[in-house]
């Protein structure tokens, strides 16, 4: 029987991290005599409360050392349309990582090498640090996964499993990224799976996982516990039911669970600790809150929520929330389009995704011209998404930086210098 800790977490974070790897021998039982330890944290973006919280991942990278550890590197791959040096520096994740003696790690940088997806049989790109250190080189090297307690407009929850996915180079997420999703998040962990998954919970995310800063009251909660265990399905399965989400209903999770990966069924799952006080009912559906003058219009035959629809509507809804984008515009996505719907579509379209781009564009090209027309090829092609949608809502890329103009430029050439992968949408809107 798998066992998942809930530890409180208050003024002492690091004390909780201790009650947690208590019950599993102790943080040096977990290091097991290994020099390195890897740490996943989940910085998507550093929209705040959108990452895991610094303060965690210094707790979690000061305990490491002490059990230890020679080296512990902080890493992620950051989302599209964003780059992982200049997310760590906003959001606080570099200084936590360096104050505690830990190395950042960005896996966008450097050399990629490929791996195939074992079911969907294509490949994909990874650092060479994935491949060598936690795919290879796992008796020199702990790995532990630290996401953020949150549920996902596209996939319900993104959890430990989900975590996973910014070990991708961001351009091979882009495939797939529709009613595959779920089955890609279950090849990716089949291929990697980490020692240890500890969820941040000090703050959790309702309505999906990048709550714009204008609703934060509607979407963030502060809750204040910890959930960890080694078995990263049962974790994840303990930190969906505290938030009111059914393990079973949760797609990567039950096909996981189906490879014989983990344990998703709370009755087989020993939880240490109360979870009452931290129960909530949250839902993974966006808030209905877009632009009004912006018409969306979908196929009647298919409009991933998985790619398409969603990815784009939460754009939209940050752009108008936080930057007051602007409207006066259609959005056509999806298949199955009658032409004479299409024949009713006047002013400016974006076109979002290949479906939708092979059917709806050439009807809308004839009618109104390239010039009135934006289209994105690709599932969830967040980086276009963000490009397109930018200059349609008369917002300047770079200003949504919340630093200098010099200092995310310093950033991003110091990032180019080391060969970053990130898709980085045009710095001025076009």
């Amino acid at each position: 029987m798998p066992k998942v800790v809930v530890a409180p977490a208050g003024g002492d974070i690091q004390g909780s991290l201790r009650e947690i790897f208590g019950h599993f021998g102790g943080a040096t039982s977990l290091l097991g005599g290994r020099r390195n330890a890897f740490v996943k944290v989940n910085a998507i973006d550093f929209k705040p409360y959108c990452y895991t919280d610094p303060r965690v991942a210094s707790a979690l990278v000061r305990l490491l050392y002490e059990a230890g550890a020679s080296k512990v590197y902080v890493m992620d791959n950051c989302t599209q349309g964003n780059f992982t040096r200049l997310v760590f520096r906003v959001s606080g994740l570099a200084r936590a990582t360096r104050e505690a003696g830990g190395i950042p790690l960005y896996l966008d940088e450097g050399k990629q090498v490929e791996v195939t997806l074992p079911t969907l049989g294509y490949k994909v790109h990874v650092s060479r640090w994935v491949k060598e250190r936690l795919m290879e080189g796992r008796d020199d090297n702990l790995y532990l996964s630290l996401p953020k307690l949150k549920t996902h407009s596209m996939t319900t929850v993104t959890l430990g499993v989900k975590n996973q996915f910014g070990l991708v180079m961001q351009k091979d997420r882009i495939r797939d990224h529709n009613w595959m999703l779920h089955r890609k998040f279950a090849d990716i962990y089949m291929l990697v799976r980490p020692d240890f998954t500890v969820i941040e919970g000090l703050h959790a995310l309702n309505h999906g996982h990048y709550a714009p800063e204008g609703l934060a009251p509607e979407c963030v909660e502060e809750l204040g516990i910890l959930v960890g265990g080694d078995d990263t399905l049962a974790v994840d399965a303990v930190g969906a039911d505290l938030i009111g989400i059914a393990p079973g209903e949760v797609e990567h999770l039950r096909l996981a669970a189906e490879e014989g990966l983990g344990c998703i069924d709370l009755e087989s799952i020993e939880v240490i600790g109360e979870r009452e006080p931290f129960r909530r009912r949250f839902t993974p559906q966006l808030l209905p809150v877009y632009p009004p003058d912006v018409r969306i219009l979908e196929g009647e035959e298919r409009c991933c929520p998985e790619g398409c629809s969603l990815n784009t509507r939460m754009v939209l809804q940050m752009l108008y929330v936080d930057f007051r984008g602007k409207g006066g515009f259609t959005i056509c996505m999806g298949k199955g389009w009658r032409e004479e719907e299409l024949e009713k579509v006047e002013g400016r379209v974006l076109v979002v995704g290949d479906c939708a781009a092979e059917e709806a564009y050439p009807v809308l090209l004839r009618r109104l011209g390239k010039k009135s027309l934006r289209v994105v090829r690709g599932c969830n092609n967040l980086r276009d998404v963000l490009a397109s949608l930018t200059p349609l809502m008369g917002i300047n890329p770079i200003s949504m930086v919340p630093l200098p103009v010099w200092e995310s430029t310093r950033l991003l050439a110091m990032a180019r210098l080391r060969r970053t992968t990130a898709r980085i949408p045009p710095l001025m809107a076009r």
